[in-house]
Protein backbone atom coordinates (compact mmCIF):
# COMPACT_ATOMS: atom_id res chain seq x y z
CA UNK A 1 0.00 0.00 0.00
CA UNK A 2 1.53 3.18 -1.49
CA UNK A 3 -0.14 6.83 -0.90
CA UNK A 4 0.28 9.31 -2.95
CA UNK A 5 -0.19 13.48 -2.22
CA UNK A 6 -3.23 15.17 -3.44
CA UNK A 7 -0.93 17.59 -5.16
CA UNK A 8 1.22 15.37 -6.45
CA UNK A 9 4.78 16.82 -5.96
CA UNK A 10 5.70 14.35 -3.64
CA UNK A 11 7.29 11.21 -3.58
CA UNK A 12 4.62 8.28 -2.50
CA UNK A 13 5.30 6.96 0.87
CA UNK A 14 4.16 3.68 3.00
CA UNK A 15 2.29 4.03 5.77
CA UNK A 16 4.66 4.46 8.62
CA UNK A 17 6.27 7.36 6.60
CA UNK A 18 2.90 8.69 6.20
CA UNK A 19 1.75 8.27 10.10
CA UNK A 20 4.87 10.33 11.01
CA UNK A 21 4.46 12.92 8.33
CA UNK A 22 1.03 14.26 8.53
CA UNK A 23 1.16 16.73 5.72
CA UNK A 24 2.50 16.00 2.39
CA UNK A 25 5.90 18.22 2.21
CA UNK A 26 4.18 20.00 -1.46
CA UNK A 27 1.47 21.10 1.17
CA UNK A 28 -1.22 18.57 -0.27
CA UNK A 29 -2.74 15.63 1.46
CA UNK A 30 -1.87 11.95 1.45
CA UNK A 31 -4.44 9.24 0.24
CA UNK A 32 -4.41 5.63 -0.69
CA UNK A 33 -2.86 5.20 -4.41
CA UNK A 34 -5.35 2.48 -4.67
CA UNK A 35 -8.74 2.42 -2.61
CA UNK A 36 -8.21 -1.33 -0.79
CA UNK A 37 -11.43 -3.21 -1.97
CA UNK A 38 -13.68 -4.91 -0.08
CA UNK A 39 -16.04 -7.87 -1.40
CA UNK A 40 -19.64 -9.53 -0.96
CA UNK A 41 -18.11 -12.58 0.82
CA UNK A 42 -16.03 -10.67 3.12
CA UNK A 43 -18.52 -8.21 4.42
CA UNK A 44 -20.95 -11.21 5.13
CA UNK A 45 -17.91 -13.28 6.86
CA UNK A 46 -17.41 -9.72 8.99
CA UNK A 47 -21.10 -9.64 10.43
CA UNK A 48 -20.92 -11.38 13.56
CA UNK A 49 -17.07 -9.31 14.66
CA UNK A 50 -16.86 -7.28 17.67
CA UNK A 51 -15.72 -3.62 16.76
CA UNK A 52 -12.38 -4.59 17.67
CA UNK A 53 -12.28 -7.40 15.36
CA UNK A 54 -13.83 -5.79 12.72
CA UNK A 55 -11.26 -2.82 13.14
CA UNK A 56 -8.20 -5.15 12.52
CA UNK A 57 -9.47 -6.32 9.39
CA UNK A 58 -10.17 -3.17 8.29
CA UNK A 59 -7.11 -1.34 9.46
CA UNK A 60 -4.62 -4.08 8.37
CA UNK A 61 -6.05 -3.27 4.86
CA UNK A 62 -4.08 0.35 5.20
CA UNK A 63 -1.24 -0.10 7.39
CA UNK A 64 -0.12 -3.66 4.62
CA UNK A 65 3.42 -5.02 5.37
CA UNK A 66 4.26 -1.60 7.69
CA UNK A 67 3.99 -4.02 11.20
CA UNK A 68 3.60 -7.77 12.07
CA UNK A 69 -0.50 -8.48 11.87
CA UNK A 70 0.01 -9.82 15.73
CA UNK A 71 1.46 -6.42 16.60
CA UNK A 72 -1.59 -4.60 14.82
CA UNK A 73 -3.65 -6.76 16.09
CA UNK A 74 -2.24 -6.08 19.96
CA UNK A 75 -2.53 -2.23 19.45
CA UNK A 76 -6.25 -2.02 18.35
CA UNK A 77 -7.15 -3.98 20.73
CA UNK A 78 -5.47 -2.01 23.70
CA UNK A 79 -7.46 0.35 21.64
CA UNK A 80 -10.71 -0.31 21.89
CA UNK A 81 -10.42 -1.58 25.38
CA UNK A 82 -10.62 1.76 27.20
CA UNK A 83 -13.64 2.45 25.34
CA UNK A 84 -16.52 2.10 28.46
CA UNK A 85 -19.10 0.74 26.17
CA UNK A 86 -19.19 -2.90 25.38
CA UNK A 87 -20.31 -2.49 21.99
CA UNK A 88 -17.58 0.47 21.87
CA UNK A 89 -20.13 2.10 19.27
CA UNK A 90 -24.06 0.95 20.17
CA UNK A 91 -26.39 2.03 17.45
CA UNK A 92 -29.71 3.23 19.00
CA UNK A 93 -33.03 2.77 16.99
CA UNK A 94 -34.80 6.19 16.87
CA UNK A 95 -37.51 6.84 14.28
CA UNK A 96 -38.54 4.25 11.79
CA UNK A 97 -35.25 3.78 10.13
CA UNK A 98 -33.43 6.07 11.74
CA UNK A 99 -30.60 5.47 14.19
CA UNK A 100 -27.99 6.97 16.09
CA UNK A 101 -24.31 5.63 15.88
CA UNK A 102 -23.25 6.71 19.96
CA UNK A 103 -19.46 7.38 19.11
CA UNK A 104 -18.97 9.01 22.50
CA UNK A 105 -18.13 6.19 24.69
CA UNK A 106 -13.86 7.05 24.22
CA UNK A 107 -11.95 8.75 27.42
CA UNK A 108 -12.85 12.17 25.86
CA UNK A 109 -16.39 11.54 25.07
CA UNK A 110 -16.02 12.80 21.40
CA UNK A 111 -15.64 10.57 18.05
CA UNK A 112 -12.43 12.24 17.37
CA UNK A 113 -11.33 9.34 20.64
CA UNK A 114 -11.63 6.53 18.03
CA UNK A 115 -8.69 7.53 15.69
CA UNK A 116 -6.07 9.28 18.34
CA UNK A 117 -5.87 6.44 20.99
CA UNK A 118 -4.97 4.00 17.82
CA UNK A 119 -3.06 7.12 16.60
CA UNK A 120 -1.31 7.24 20.19
CA UNK A 121 -0.39 3.71 20.00
CA UNK A 122 0.45 3.45 16.55
CA UNK A 123 3.21 6.66 17.49
CA UNK A 124 5.30 4.88 20.24
CA UNK A 125 5.55 1.42 17.83
CA UNK A 126 7.13 3.28 15.58
CA UNK A 127 8.84 5.95 17.07
CA UNK A 128 10.14 3.67 19.47
CA UNK A 129 11.20 1.10 16.28
CA UNK A 130 13.18 4.23 14.95
CA UNK A 131 14.06 5.69 18.71
CA UNK A 132 13.14 8.89 17.29
CA UNK A 133 11.60 12.03 19.61
CA UNK A 134 8.34 14.40 18.05
CA UNK A 135 7.08 17.12 18.22
CA UNK A 136 3.14 16.94 17.82
CA UNK A 137 1.17 20.33 16.61
CA UNK A 138 -2.22 20.01 16.43
CA UNK A 139 -5.24 22.32 15.34
CA UNK A 140 -8.84 21.89 17.31
CA UNK A 141 -12.17 23.48 17.33
CA UNK A 142 -12.62 21.68 20.45
CA UNK A 143 -12.69 17.53 20.32
CA UNK A 144 -9.65 16.44 18.71
CA UNK A 145 -7.34 18.33 21.05
CA UNK A 146 -8.13 16.25 23.85
CA UNK A 147 -8.96 13.24 22.62
CA UNK A 148 -5.16 13.76 20.79
CA UNK A 149 -3.87 14.73 24.62
CA UNK A 150 -5.24 11.78 26.06
CA UNK A 151 -4.54 9.21 23.06
CA UNK A 152 -0.54 10.65 23.39
CA UNK A 153 0.32 11.61 26.87
CA UNK A 154 1.45 8.71 27.65
CA UNK A 155 3.75 8.05 24.53
CA UNK A 156 7.41 8.29 25.85
CA UNK A 157 9.10 9.79 22.33
CA UNK A 158 6.63 12.84 21.63
CA UNK A 159 5.87 16.55 22.89
CA UNK A 160 2.63 17.86 22.49
CA UNK A 161 1.03 21.10 20.87
CA UNK A 162 -2.30 21.22 20.48
CA UNK A 163 -3.69 25.01 18.98
CA UNK A 164 -7.17 25.97 20.11
CA UNK A 165 -9.19 29.67 19.40
CA UNK A 166 -9.29 31.04 22.73
CA UNK A 167 -12.91 31.75 24.09
CA UNK A 168 -14.50 29.41 21.38
CA UNK A 169 -14.49 26.22 22.89
CA UNK A 170 -16.82 25.43 25.38
CA UNK A 171 -15.93 25.33 28.89
CA UNK A 172 -15.75 21.08 29.09
CA UNK A 173 -13.67 21.23 25.99
CA UNK A 174 -11.34 23.39 27.09
CA UNK A 175 -10.47 22.06 30.56
CA UNK A 176 -10.29 18.68 29.05
CA UNK A 177 -7.08 19.90 27.12
CA UNK A 178 -5.99 22.44 29.62
CA UNK A 179 -5.96 20.32 32.69
CA UNK A 180 -4.20 17.71 31.33
CA UNK A 181 -0.90 16.66 33.27
CA UNK A 182 2.30 15.92 31.81
CA UNK A 183 5.78 17.93 30.82
CA UNK A 184 5.26 17.14 27.19
CA UNK A 185 1.98 18.64 27.02
CA UNK A 186 1.48 21.97 25.38
CA UNK A 187 -1.92 23.84 25.42
CA UNK A 188 -2.08 27.10 23.47
CA UNK A 189 -5.07 29.32 23.68
CA UNK A 190 -4.61 31.59 19.77
CA UNK A 191 -6.70 35.08 19.48
CA UNK A 192 -8.41 33.94 16.46
CA UNK A 193 -10.44 31.70 15.23
CA UNK A 194 -10.10 27.52 14.22
CA UNK A 195 -9.09 28.75 10.42
CA UNK A 196 -6.53 30.43 11.97
CA UNK A 197 -4.88 27.96 13.98
CA UNK A 198 -4.91 25.48 11.41
CA UNK A 199 -3.31 27.59 9.19
CA UNK A 200 -1.11 28.39 11.31
CA UNK A 201 -0.22 24.33 11.62
CA UNK A 202 0.02 23.86 7.47
CA UNK A 203 2.37 26.62 7.40
CA UNK A 204 4.53 25.27 10.75
CA UNK A 205 4.68 21.52 8.55
CA UNK A 206 6.12 23.47 4.93
CA UNK A 207 8.91 24.90 6.89
CA UNK A 208 10.13 23.20 9.82
CA UNK A 209 13.77 24.75 10.32
CA UNK A 210 12.64 26.33 13.93
CA UNK A 211 12.79 23.05 15.19
CA UNK A 212 16.22 21.34 16.49
CA UNK A 213 18.08 19.27 14.94
CA UNK A 214 16.86 15.85 14.61
CA UNK A 215 13.70 16.85 15.70
CA UNK A 216 10.16 16.89 13.47
CA UNK A 217 6.54 17.71 13.35
CA UNK A 218 3.86 14.87 13.23
CA UNK A 219 0.12 15.77 12.97
CA UNK A 220 -2.60 14.64 14.80
CA UNK A 221 -5.20 16.73 13.34
CA UNK A 222 -7.29 14.56 10.17
CA UNK A 223 -4.82 16.05 7.49
CA UNK A 224 -2.81 12.81 9.29
CA UNK A 225 -4.64 9.57 6.98
CA UNK A 226 -4.24 7.53 9.63
CA UNK A 227 -7.17 9.62 11.25
CA UNK A 228 -9.38 9.11 8.53
CA UNK A 229 -8.13 5.30 8.55
CA UNK A 230 -9.56 4.45 12.11
CA UNK A 231 -12.45 6.21 11.16
CA UNK A 232 -13.98 4.08 8.19
CA UNK A 233 -14.25 1.18 10.59
CA UNK A 234 -17.70 2.06 12.40
CA UNK A 235 -19.51 3.03 8.99
CA UNK A 236 -18.90 -0.84 8.19
CA UNK A 237 -19.82 -1.57 11.86
CA UNK A 238 -22.97 0.10 11.36
CA UNK A 239 -24.16 -0.85 8.20
CA UNK A 240 -23.14 -4.45 9.72
CA UNK A 241 -25.36 -4.49 12.75
CA UNK A 242 -28.39 -2.85 11.05
CA UNK A 243 -28.43 -4.95 7.46
CA UNK A 244 -25.45 -7.36 7.45
CA UNK A 245 -24.23 -4.30 4.84
CA UNK A 246 -26.39 -6.75 2.63
CA UNK A 247 -28.53 -3.50 1.52
CA UNK A 248 -27.45 0.40 1.10
CA UNK A 249 -27.70 2.46 4.38
CA UNK A 250 -27.35 6.59 4.40
CA UNK A 251 -25.26 8.10 6.84
CA UNK A 252 -25.98 11.84 8.48
CA UNK A 253 -22.76 13.26 9.77
CA UNK A 254 -21.73 16.86 11.45
CA UNK A 255 -19.23 18.33 9.33
CA UNK A 256 -16.56 20.52 9.96
CA UNK A 257 -13.16 19.82 8.55
CA UNK A 258 -14.72 17.03 6.47
CA UNK A 259 -12.76 14.18 7.75
CA UNK A 260 -15.53 12.22 9.17
CA UNK A 261 -18.13 12.42 6.26
CA UNK A 262 -14.84 11.39 3.95
CA UNK A 263 -14.42 7.91 6.03
CA UNK A 264 -17.83 7.42 4.97
CA UNK A 265 -16.97 8.18 1.08
CA UNK A 266 -13.68 5.49 1.34
CA UNK A 267 -16.02 3.09 3.19
CA UNK A 268 -18.54 3.36 0.22
CA UNK A 269 -15.30 3.29 -2.48
CA UNK A 270 -14.32 -0.04 -0.49
CA UNK A 271 -17.64 -1.81 -1.49
CA UNK A 272 -19.69 -0.43 1.79
CA UNK A 273 -23.13 -0.52 0.22
CA UNK A 274 -23.69 3.04 1.41
CA UNK A 275 -26.93 5.42 -0.72
CA UNK A 276 -26.43 8.88 0.80
CA UNK A 277 -23.82 10.78 2.66
CA UNK A 278 -25.40 13.41 4.16
CA UNK A 279 -23.10 16.89 5.07
CA UNK A 280 -25.05 18.23 8.48
CA UNK A 281 -23.20 21.97 8.94
CA UNK A 282 -24.07 24.61 10.99
CA UNK A 283 -24.09 28.44 9.69
CA UNK A 284 -20.70 27.86 8.68
CA UNK A 285 -21.95 26.24 5.62
CA UNK A 286 -19.10 26.83 3.13
CA UNK A 287 -19.93 22.74 2.28
CA UNK A 288 -23.53 23.15 1.95
CA UNK A 289 -23.04 26.09 0.20
CA UNK A 290 -21.18 24.05 -2.49
CA UNK A 291 -23.45 21.55 -2.58
CA UNK A 292 -26.61 23.35 -3.32
CA UNK A 293 -25.07 26.04 -5.39
CA UNK A 294 -21.84 25.46 -6.93
CA UNK A 295 -20.20 27.92 -5.36
CA UNK A 296 -17.12 27.14 -2.55
CA UNK A 297 -15.97 30.92 -1.03
CA UNK A 298 -15.08 31.97 2.27
CA UNK A 299 -17.37 33.95 4.34
CA UNK A 300 -16.91 35.14 8.29
CA UNK A 301 -16.68 32.46 10.31
CA UNK A 302 -19.42 32.69 13.54
CA UNK A 303 -19.41 31.22 16.43
CA UNK A 304 -22.17 29.02 17.17
CA UNK A 305 -23.88 26.47 19.49
CA UNK A 306 -21.95 23.45 18.02
CA UNK A 307 -18.42 25.13 17.99
CA UNK A 308 -16.29 22.09 16.67
CA UNK A 309 -17.78 22.55 13.55
CA UNK A 310 -17.10 26.07 13.18
CA UNK A 311 -14.79 25.70 10.48
CA UNK A 312 -15.06 27.63 7.01
CA UNK A 313 -11.84 25.43 5.43
CA UNK A 314 -12.64 22.10 5.36
CA UNK A 315 -9.21 20.32 4.90
CA UNK A 316 -10.17 17.12 3.93
CA UNK A 317 -12.25 17.97 1.26
CA UNK A 318 -8.98 18.50 -0.82
CA UNK A 319 -8.83 14.96 -0.48
CA UNK A 320 -12.27 14.41 -2.43
CA UNK A 321 -11.42 16.99 -4.95
CA UNK A 322 -8.92 14.47 -5.94
CA UNK A 323 -11.49 12.37 -7.53
CA UNK A 324 -13.89 14.85 -8.04
CA UNK A 325 -10.99 16.14 -10.46
CA UNK A 326 -10.41 12.46 -11.83
CA UNK A 327 -6.32 12.88 -10.58
CA UNK A 328 -5.53 16.12 -12.07
CA UNK A 329 -3.41 17.24 -8.77
CA UNK A 330 -2.90 21.30 -10.75
CA UNK A 331 -6.30 21.72 -10.76
CA UNK A 332 -6.37 20.30 -7.10
CA UNK A 333 -3.58 22.40 -6.46
CA UNK A 334 -5.58 25.30 -8.29
CA UNK A 335 -8.97 25.09 -6.68
CA UNK A 336 -7.44 25.16 -2.95
CA UNK A 337 -5.19 27.83 -3.27
CA UNK A 338 -7.56 30.03 -5.17
CA UNK A 339 -9.74 29.83 -2.97
CA UNK A 340 -8.06 33.10 -0.76
CA UNK A 341 -8.48 34.71 -3.45
CA UNK A 342 -11.59 33.97 -5.68
CA UNK A 343 -15.17 32.01 -5.43
CA UNK A 344 -14.11 28.79 -6.65
CA UNK A 345 -16.61 26.51 -9.10
CA UNK A 346 -16.51 23.70 -10.79
CA UNK A 347 -18.00 22.21 -13.66
CA UNK A 348 -21.46 20.60 -13.93
CA UNK A 349 -20.49 17.19 -14.52
CA UNK A 350 -18.22 17.65 -11.62
CA UNK A 351 -20.53 19.05 -9.58
CA UNK A 352 -23.39 16.20 -10.66
CA UNK A 353 -20.86 14.00 -9.17
CA UNK A 354 -20.70 15.18 -6.14
CA UNK A 355 -24.22 15.36 -5.92
CA UNK A 356 -24.45 11.88 -6.70
CA UNK A 357 -22.92 11.00 -3.00
CA UNK A 358 -23.36 14.11 -1.14
CA UNK A 359 -26.65 15.48 0.26
CA UNK A 360 -26.22 18.53 2.54
CA UNK A 361 -28.12 20.49 5.09
CA UNK A 362 -27.81 24.06 6.72
CA UNK A 363 -28.62 23.86 10.34
CA UNK A 364 -28.75 27.25 12.14
CA UNK A 365 -28.41 27.50 16.24
CA UNK A 366 -32.13 27.55 16.94
CA UNK A 367 -33.09 24.56 14.60
CA UNK A 368 -30.77 23.15 16.57
CA UNK A 369 -32.19 23.66 20.31
CA UNK A 370 -35.48 22.66 18.43
CA UNK A 371 -34.55 19.61 17.38
CA UNK A 372 -32.86 18.79 20.91
CA UNK A 373 -35.69 19.40 22.76
CA UNK A 374 -38.04 17.98 20.42
CA UNK A 375 -35.81 14.83 20.21
CA UNK A 376 -36.25 14.67 23.91
CA UNK A 377 -39.54 15.09 24.51
CA UNK A 378 -40.47 12.42 21.63
CA UNK A 379 -38.18 9.55 22.81
CA UNK A 380 -36.73 10.90 25.94
CA UNK A 381 -32.61 11.01 24.10
CA UNK A 382 -30.58 13.63 24.55
CA UNK A 383 -28.63 14.60 21.70
CA UNK A 384 -25.30 17.30 21.25
CA UNK A 385 -25.50 20.21 19.52
CA UNK A 386 -23.68 18.43 16.39
CA UNK A 387 -25.38 15.50 17.16
CA UNK A 388 -28.61 17.29 16.55
CA UNK A 389 -27.56 19.27 12.92
CA UNK A 390 -27.08 15.54 12.27
CA UNK A 391 -30.21 14.65 13.08
CA UNK A 392 -31.96 17.49 11.21
CA UNK A 393 -30.24 17.10 8.38
CA UNK A 394 -31.40 13.48 8.01
CA UNK A 395 -34.71 14.17 7.68
CA UNK A 396 -34.48 16.96 5.78
CA UNK A 397 -32.24 14.79 3.47
CA UNK A 398 -33.87 11.52 3.46
CA UNK A 399 -37.36 11.97 4.39
CA UNK A 400 -38.39 10.40 1.05
CA UNK A 401 -35.47 7.97 0.78
CA UNK A 402 -36.31 4.29 2.04
CA UNK A 403 -32.90 3.49 2.93
CA UNK A 404 -31.89 3.24 6.38
CA UNK A 405 -30.53 6.15 8.17
CA UNK A 406 -27.69 6.08 10.76
CA UNK A 407 -27.01 9.90 12.51
CA UNK A 408 -23.48 9.48 13.92
CA UNK A 409 -23.76 11.18 17.10
CA UNK A 410 -20.10 12.75 17.26
CA UNK A 411 -20.19 13.84 21.34
CA UNK A 412 -21.52 13.48 24.61
CA UNK A 413 -24.52 15.94 25.42
CA UNK A 414 -22.75 16.55 28.96
CA UNK A 415 -19.96 19.01 26.74
CA UNK A 416 -21.95 21.14 25.54
CA UNK A 417 -24.04 22.85 28.49
CA UNK A 418 -24.81 26.10 26.65
CA UNK A 419 -26.71 24.48 23.86
CA UNK A 420 -28.54 22.24 26.21
CA UNK A 421 -29.85 24.80 28.58
CA UNK A 422 -31.00 27.01 25.75
CA UNK A 423 -33.00 23.95 24.44
CA UNK A 424 -34.65 24.48 27.43
CA UNK A 425 -32.90 21.51 29.38
CA UNK A 426 -31.11 20.40 31.86
CA UNK A 427 -27.35 19.39 30.97
CA UNK A 428 -26.15 15.78 32.10
CA UNK A 429 -23.55 14.99 34.64
CA UNK A 430 -19.75 14.27 33.28
CA UNK A 431 -19.00 10.57 33.82
CA UNK A 432 -17.37 9.54 36.65
CA UNK A 433 -13.72 9.52 35.36
CA UNK A 434 -14.44 13.24 34.56
CA UNK A 435 -16.61 13.86 37.59
CA UNK A 436 -14.14 16.54 38.94
CA UNK A 437 -13.31 18.26 35.91
CA UNK A 438 -14.07 21.70 36.81
CA UNK A 439 -11.93 21.48 39.98
CA UNK A 440 -9.02 20.59 38.17
CA UNK A 441 -5.75 22.93 37.57
CA UNK A 442 -5.52 24.52 34.43
CA UNK A 443 -2.46 25.01 32.21
CA UNK A 444 -2.59 27.53 29.33
CA UNK A 445 -1.22 29.99 27.29
CA UNK A 446 -2.98 32.82 25.36
CA UNK A 447 -0.66 33.54 22.09
CA UNK A 448 -1.58 35.71 19.05
CA UNK A 449 -2.67 34.01 16.16
CA UNK A 450 0.72 34.16 14.27
CA UNK A 451 3.18 31.83 12.83
CA UNK A 452 6.13 33.56 14.62
CA UNK A 453 4.40 33.58 18.07
CA UNK A 454 3.81 29.48 18.31
CA UNK A 455 6.85 28.62 16.81
CA UNK A 456 8.60 30.84 19.28
CA UNK A 457 7.10 29.01 21.96
CA UNK A 458 8.18 25.89 20.47
CA UNK A 459 11.97 26.38 20.36
CA UNK A 460 11.60 27.94 23.73
CA UNK A 461 9.62 24.89 25.70
CA UNK A 462 10.68 21.86 23.13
Amino acid sequence: MKYISTRGKSPARNFEEVLLTGLAPDGGLYIPEAVPQVSPAQLAGWKDLGYAELAFEIIRLYVDDCMPAEDLREIVNETYAVFSHPDVAPLTPMADNEYVLELFHGPTLAFKDFALQLLGRLLDYFLARRRKHVAILGATSGDTGSAALEGCRHCEWVDMYILYPHNRVSEVQRRQMTTVPGDNVNSLALEGNFDDCQNIVKKAFADQSFLPEGYQLVAVNSINFSRIMAQIVYYFYAALKINGAQAPVSFSVPTGNFGDIYAGYLAKKMGLPVDRLVIATNKNDILHRFMSSNQYNLEDLEPSLSPSMDIMVSSNFERFLFDLFKGDTDRVTDFVTGLSRDPQTVSNEEWAFAKAIFDSCRVDDDTTCETISGVYAEYGYLLDPHTATGIKAARVCCANNPAPVVCLATAHPAKFADAITRAGLETPALPPHLSDLMKREERTTVLPATLDAVTGFIQKTL
